[in-house]
């Protein structure tokens, strides 16, 4: 069996059940993930009939991190959509239903209650504030958590085509405030609330508190650009945009998730 990263942040969270940042690494891992529910019929234009699973004092829906693993637990041909996880708990949001993860076919099995489900909307829905504050100086960053830069990781190779380059950078402010930055070099117009936001994820997920990394964006020829250049550290961004389906597909856009039937 091919080890996904599910299974690995899955299998974190279970060694270490007292560790909140291995726990918040799962939870961003699922909602970052494409999953596939399983359905009780095809989908139609934008509502999708998912597959209930009744238990003792829960009903959940079902879905799994690979298509091979939907028809291994189902054992027959069967109707599911493919969506990301965060898509998932937005559809779920106020139903009163769990989600059934990887059921019995992988090391990550887990049962997400209803609650699990609502917090997961509730974290993911947190939009990052706008402050104003001036930069005297740039420095080399240092002091932020690998969870935090893995985080990162993960979500600006989801950014394709949004902005040329990044700069992680440490920055002093003329209060005296020390903190880090995050720059985005010239950026697609209106891609900033996009990118501002999987940075925000990134920093809640990672467990690092509020406040410890602030987002902006440049043009390549503001005389800033260079000055991040030298002082920060370079993250090249991916250059080709996902391709989106040429009819939109359930799911497809996060701000209208499907609707259950």
């Amino acid at each position: 069996m091919i080890e996904t990263p599910l299974d690995r942040a899955h299998a974190a969270m279970m060694d270490a059940p007292g560790d909140d940042s291995a726990r918040l690494r799962f939870y961003e891992r699922l909602a970052d993930n494409e999953l596939f529910v399983l359905l009780t019929a095809e989908a139609r234009d934008d509502r999708l009939a998912p597959e209930v699973f009744e238990l003792t004092d829960a009903s959940y829906i079902l879905a799994f991190d690979s298509e091979a693993r939907l028809a291994g637990f189902a054992g027959r041909e069967v109707p599911y959509a493919a969506l990301s996880g965060r898509v998932i708990a937005q559809m779920l949001a106020g139903q009163g239903l769990g989600l059934g993860l990887n059921l019995d076919v992988a090391p990550s099995s887990i049962l997400l209650p209803a609650d699990a489900v609502a917090w997961l909307v509730e974290t993911l829905g947190h939009a990052p504030e706008q402050v104003e504050s001036r930069i005297k100086a740039f420095h080399r960053p240092a002091g932020l958590p690998d969870a935090l830069l893995e985080g990162l990781d993960v979500k600006l190779a989801l950014s394709g085509g949004m902005a040329e380059i990044a700069y992680l950078v440490g920055t002093e402010t003329d209060s005296g405030r020390r903190g880090h930055m995050l720059a985005f070099i010239d950026a697609r117009p209106g891609a900033e609330s996009a990118l501002a936001k999987a940075a925000g994820e990134a920093l809640i997920f990672s467990g690092v508190d509020q406040g410890e990394m602030d987002v902006a964006f440049f043009a390549g020829s503001d005389t800033m650009a260079a000055s991040l250049a030298r002082s920060g550290l370079r993250i090249d961004l991916p250059k080709d945009e996902p391709q989106k389906p040429e009819r939109a597909a359930p799911g497809s856009d996060p701000d209208k998730p499907p609707i259950l039937r």
